[in-house]
């Protein structure tokens, strides 16, 4: 019964899946962070369309944009005297390097295709939807501006997007079929990482910004311990995701430990504020400093009057006016060794995480288990032995 269930088409996990939107390759930072503020997805699509004959014309997708990769963006050294500059730099400029992240998929293609592609590195899946918008949903996307709207290209195909969790939720509603695997402790079934990275809450943030990239490549998160390797919380790529532009400046001037609580939710304690004005005023990083002063100057306009227009695109010097993100925790979410499966599955989705922490009784940290460990274990209930490829060197960005 599984391997039936793991060999059914992946269109089945596209039932209510909301149209994928995107921006163009030649859009820039700053229309980027203007979808994804708009959208309050955490991440849009990025599609390149050729020109000429129907053949060269095919729109693919080549990659996805967060927050969170703006965030690094900015904190590479030839954005951090200016980091205005860097916000009208095409979005295509910043993508990930090396294996692409993204793969087009048919909507006949197996669950079984779809979890080897993801287990080899593939982070989203885009997969044509048959359904078509409505006249009314038509005019409405056609009156966005033309970077930001919803993919329909190759003869008005509209496409959704699989994820890690997605497909993890499908074998979680479908659990039963897979018996007695999931209430097998996650010891046994050999799917913690041990392999994990740390920083100490006192070390600079910027010292483990190569961990933030493997982070994005990886989608997992960077525990910030103490002196005794105990967990403290977690710095991952979707809570960067669910902050502002303003945690690069964060970054570059406080520890992993003052990172946690600028990023948390309820915004930034004022202290902080003012504690990171001053550090990089020491550090003569004058470019973050102006940049934390015209967001909180624009947030603070933004609050006191409503935007007068959904089509008004952020400029180059006003780039957080706009913020409907959900506030994101950066507690860590944390099973022990003999949890089972199914209760980290169910912690992970609940939680919105994409990897789980193992402590000891103590806290002490021991590893984590992440969806693809979660995903290996079923793909092997239909034969055949995933090996884990090399890892990306994701810190030459």
């Amino acid at each position: 019964m599984a391997v039936r269930l793991l060999s059914g088409e992946v269109s089945e996990l596209c039932l209510g899946k909301p149209e994928l939107r995107w921006i163009a390759a030649s859009a820039t930072v700053s229309d980027a962070l203007t979808a994804l503020k708009r959208s309050g997805d955490s991440h849009v699509s990025v599609w390149s369309c050729g020109s000429g004959s129907s053949a060269n014309s095919a729109c693919v997708c080549v990659g996805k944009i967060s927050v969170a990769d703006v965030i690094l963006f900015l904190c590479r050294g030839e954005n951090l005297a200016d980091p205005f500059k860097a916000f009208q730099v095409p979005v295509s400029d910043i993508l990930p390097k090396g294996s692409p992240v993204i793969r087009h998929l048919e909507p006949n293609s197996s669950l079984l295709e779809a979890m080897d592609y993801i287990l080899a590195g593939t982070q989203n899946l885009v997969i044509p939807i048959q359904n078509h918008m409505n006249s009314n949903s038509r005019k409405k996307f056609l009156n966005k501006p033309s970077a930001f709207t919803c993919a329909r290209h190759n003869g008005h195909q509209q496409y959704c997007w699989l994820t890690q969790e997605d497909v993890v939720r499908f074998l979680l509603n479908s659990i039963g079929a897979f018996s007695p695997i999931p209430t097998s402790t996650i010891e046994s079934l050999n799917v913690i990482d041990y392999d994990i990275m740390t920083v100490h809450y006192n070390e600079p943030a910027s010292s483990v910004i190569s961990y933030f990239y493997r982070a994005l490549a990886e989608q997992t998160s960077v525990a910030v311990i103490d002196e005794d390797n105990k967990l403290i919380g977690e710095i991952s790529p979707f809570t960067l995701a669910c902050s502002d532009e303003t945690a690069a400046a964060a970054i570059m001037a406080l520890s992993a430990g003052d990172l946690l609580a600028y990023i948390d939710c309820g915004g930034p304690p004022e202290d902080l504020v003012q504690y990171m004005k001053k550090s990089l005023e020491e550090r003569n990083l004058g470019g973050m400093l102006e940049l934390m002063d015209e967001f909180f100057h624009s947030s603070m306009s933004s609050s006191s009057s409503s935007c007068s227009s959904d089509d008004e695109s952020l400029s180059t010097r006003n780039v957080g006016t706009v913020r409907y993100y959900p506030a994101r925790r950066s507690e860590a979410v944390v099973c022990s060794p003999g949890s089972s499966l199914v209760a980290v599955m169910i912690q992970a989705l609940a939680h919105r995480v994409s990897c789980v922490w193992v402590v000891e009784e103590d806290h002490t940290l021991v590893g984590n288990v992440t969806f693809a460990e979660m995903l290996k274990v079923f793909r092997n209930v239909a034969g055949g032995r995933y090996s884990k490829p090399e890892r990306v060197n994701s810190s030459k960005q």
